[in-house]
């Protein structure tokens, strides 16, 4: 068993070592650009502060700050690995397909591509999203909050986590046409399954927004908002793959379903009935028959040619005196039979 496993274990190898090595050249490359990441994360914050500063001369002293004296050194260090991560997405994603793909049917290969391709792009779209209109806007409306009173001192360890959050946030959000078209290809679920389902899924969205995002309601509400909107999307193209049935034809097809199963059912009966007729056909075929008696047919000639022998034997042997009294003897006894009968 170990033996059939070896050249699957040493495939696994093979992809992991390819994939980590990727992470970790990507990871230098993008620590090299840390302080371009940093900027581009930050950008968003330093607007929201900006424009706040413009109306309360107190948010106007607002600034990023760091507590700790190693503080920047990590953040550029958890930036730079989340940043390599994505971008060596692609490169792990292929080496996961090359390695599960020879075990994998023709079918099953046209379900998979499309899934981790649409789930991919789907992602980052979500997480673009979240950066161009959930984060300007919700950050403007939290900093402003209470501005008169307090000076907004941001401390870069703490906002980094609220960044990454809300970004893996609405990037895994935004998967869920790409789960309903896959559940939808197989055969789970109907258009009519999701719009039943409608009132749960409200609820539903409003707790994983409150999962998926920091604890403030405005930041809830734009996630659960395009959440709505994507579960109506994932309606259409449930019924694009896979539509619910009209009741007319399924009774139809229940109908004929049926039709089909009695059809059949009087086709195995005769079936069953002709081969039951061959094989009593076969076993009265194979039964003993009784050699025919030969015929025998009387010959007169060859009589004929034996009593002519026999005469001819007799006057040889006895003479012609002996032969003519037997035959009277045989005249006298036929007209004895003769008077008798």
């Amino acid at each position: 068993m170990l033996k059939e496993l070896h050249p699957h274990i040493a495939d696994l190898r093979k992809r992991l070592t390819i994939s980590v090595a990727t992470l970790f050249i990507m990871f230098i490359v993008m620590f090299y650009f840390h302080q371009a990441l940093l900027d581009w994360i930050v950008a968003p914050l330093n607007h929201a502060l900006e424009s706040v500063g413009k109306v309360s001369h107190v948010a106007a002293k607002g600034m990023i700050t760091t507590n700790q004296v190693g503080g920047t050194f990590f953040v550029a260090m958890i930036v730079s690995f989340f940043a390599a991560i994505l971008a060596s997405l692609p490169i792990i994603l292929w080496q996961i397909w090359l390695f599960i793909a020879p075990a994998l049917y023709a079918n099953e290969k046209k379900i998979i591509l499309p899934f981790i391709i649409g789930g991919t792009i789907m992602f980052l779209v979500g997480v673009a999203f979240a950066y161009y209109v959930v984060t300007p806007f919700g950050f403007k409306f939290l900093i402003t909050f209470a501005s008169f009173k307090f000076v907004p001192l941001i401390n870069i360890e703490n906002y980094i986590g609220f960044f990454t959050k809300i970004m893996a946030g609405f990037g895994i959000a935004f998967e869920l046409p790409v789960f309903a078209y896959f559940f939808a290809l197989i055969g789970l679920i109907t258009d009519k399954n999701l719009i039943d389902f409608f009132k749960y899924a409200v609820v539903i969205i409003f707790i994983v927004a409150a999962l998926l995002t920091p604890p403030d309601v405005m930041t809830q509400m734009l996630m659960a908002g395009p959440l709505l909107v994507l579960y109506g999307l994932s309606i259409l193209v449930v019924k694009m793959v896979n539509p619910a049935k009209k009741q007319n034809e399924k009774e139809t097809s229940d109908d004929y379903g049926t039709q089909n199963k009695q059809e059949s059912s009087k086709t195995s009966e005769q079936k069953e009935n002709q081969q039951g007729t061959k094989h009593t056909d076969a076993a009265t075929s194979k039964e003993p028959t009784a050699p025919k008696q030969p015929q025998t047919q009387e010959n007169p000639e060859a009589e004929e040619d034996f009593d002519e022998a026999f005469e001819k034997l007799a006057k040889e042997t006895f003479g012609e005196d002996a032969l003519l009294e037997e035959n009277k003897d045989k005249s006298n006894s036929d007209t004895d039979d003769k008077k008798d009968k």
